[in-house]
């Protein structure tokens, strides 16, 4: 028997904004039904605002993996792929927004229980733009199409755009069901069946979003979603031999490893990876705009976001007056519950997350000088990280080197006679940055000789559906989300006919 997952948020969450019940069923997900793991363990789910533990879901292994395989593979070749048209698989898609859009402020209420980031963000920027993923690619479903080339009068020549099959994808727990779409919508639209692997943290949404596929009409095998451990279920997805695909979001190191073990099937593979990402001030930038917004930057969703702005590069001459505007505003934001609309700051994600934050912060403490801000974080319990502040790191120390993914920010000074771009670009990473400057033309080159995949001018952490995202050097490979992504899950194949 699979387990069930039954809540009322009215009774724990008399703030929450959605104060109905939740009951749905958390086991595996295979061929449209849920089921027990084959070994029948479970997994603890832990609320990271008071530590308590508020349900078990079904623990899935590598046996599971290999009976969801075999389930995607069977519906790829006879209820799916070719056989279904691209306006069917649009359709299918659209409605499952639809049906998202309907139950937006339970999955925002599961997505703060589960993972912590406060219900105001989850309910107007991770549903909304998950729901609009899956419409975005719900039109882009009929349209793959392919070209043909002259080769001679009594030839043709033309390339047509096939499914990989099976695709393989392996998703964080920053931004659970968001990341969750960006890994489903194309594969699905482009007529793969999928097998993915939420984040054992963090599954509650995913296993949602099953009933969901069901309830839209997606035919059994399409989509397969077991949660289990990484070395277990995560490892058995990348080796699988049959599974023709692999999306990975997580960090670089991981990544790295990922990249290996595909290489025995020589399995096609993309990579969103960690980020390390410079925020560039000068001093003719908007003040009031440049300090908001790399405040956003950085601590948005408690600066768990791979494309966080960690690193602020400030011109001198506006340096003191960006350090205290930058204090000041920080220090207006709320820690605290993320059910209370002014809350922030909620909790970092585990206890693990807290203690490798933590880890950091006290490292940063040794190189240079710090600002702690924020009050009291709770009287809840739970994970939580007051946001940092460090001034005058050196360029080689820990805290500028590293992706901590937590409340930890560095903020240097730079001159009219440094190379700006220079020091952005020292770095592993080169997920994304952002410009702040009211001359078009500085903005404009900065923005091109900085090596990153996004890089925001007078902005920072706005990501949409159409406009591409990925990294430079280790911060992955392929793109998520615009049309760019579809080549990611499909085959070129190219035919020559001779006429006779």
């Amino acid at each position: 028997m699979s387990t069930t997952f039954q809540y009322d948020f009215a009774a724990n969450h008399k703030n929450s904004d959605f104060q109905g019940k939740v009951n749905f069923p958390t086991g595996v997900f295979i061929n449209n039904e849920f089921s027990a793991g084959s070994t029948g363990k479970s997994i603890d789910i832990v609320n990271p605002s008071t530590s308590k533990v508020i349900t078990q879901i079904s623990e899935g292994t590598a046996d599971d993996v290999d009976r969801a395989v075999r389930a995607a593979r069977d519906a790829h070749d006879n209820r799916w792929g070719t056989t279904v048209h691209g306006s069917e698989r649009g359709r299918l898609l659209i409605r499952l927004a639809d049906l998202m859009e309907e139950h937006a402020d339970e999955l925002a209420a599961l997505e703060c229980l589960d993972n912590g980031k406060p219900f105001k963000f989850a309910r107007s920027f991770d549903i909304p733009e998950a729901a609009a993923n899956f419409r975005y690619f719900g039109g882009w479903a009929d349209k793959v199409q392919g070209h043909t080339m002259e080769v001679g009068d009594d030839k043709l020549a033309y390339t047509r755009y096939e499914a990989m099959g099976v695709c393989g994808s392996v998703i964080p727990w920053n931004f659970p069901l968001l990341m969750a779409s960006w890994k489903l919508a194309p594969a699905i639209a482009t007529g793969n069946a999928v097998v993915i692997k939420p984040s054992e943290i963090t599954p509650l949404t995913a296993l949602r979003l099953a009933s969901l596929i069901k309830e839209a009409g997606f035919p059994a095998g399409v989509v397969n979603i077991v949660v289990g451990y990484g070395q277990t279920v995560g490892s058995a997805i990348i080796d699988h031999p049959n599974i023709d695909k692999v999306a990975f979001t997580g960090s670089t190191a991981v990544g790295k490893l990922v990249m290996k073990a595909a290489a025995n099937n020589v399995k096609n593979v993309t990579l969103e990876l960690g980020g390390k990402s410079p925020s560039v001030v000068f001093e003719d930038a908007n003040l009031a705009n440049a300090v908001q917004q790399t405040a956003f930057g950085i601590w948005f969703n408690s600066a768990q976001c791979c494309c966080a702005g960690s690193r602020i590069l400030v011109e001198e001459s506006i340096y003191d007056e960006f350090v205290k505007g930058f204090k000041d505003f920080t220090n207006t934001l709320k820690i605290g519950d993320p059910f209370d609309n002014e809350t922030f700051f909620g909790p970092v994600v585990s206890q693990a997350q807290q203690s490798r934050v933590n880890g950091f912060i006290e490292s940063g403490k040794k190189d240079a000088k710090v600002i702690e801000c924020g009050g009291e974080p709770s009287n809840l319990g739970g994970y939580f990280v007051k946001p940092n502040i460090f001034l005058d790191a050196p360029a080689d120390c820990e805290i500028q080197r590293q992706e901590i993914f937590g409340p930890a920010v560095t903020i240097s000074k730079f001159s009219k006679n440094d190379d700006v771009v220079k020091l952005a670009n020292d770095t592993d990473y080169g997920l994304a940055a952002s410009v702040f400057t009211d001359n078009f033309s500085k903005a404009h080159k900065t923005a091109h000789a900085i090596k990153a995949g996004t890089v925001w001018i007078n902005q920072h952490n706005v990501l949409t559906k159409n406009v591409p995202f990925g990294g430079y050097k280790q911060s992955g490979l392929g793109r998520e989300m615009g049309s760019e992504v579809l080549k990611n899950y499909v085959q070129s194949k190219s035919v020559f006919a001779q006429f006779t």
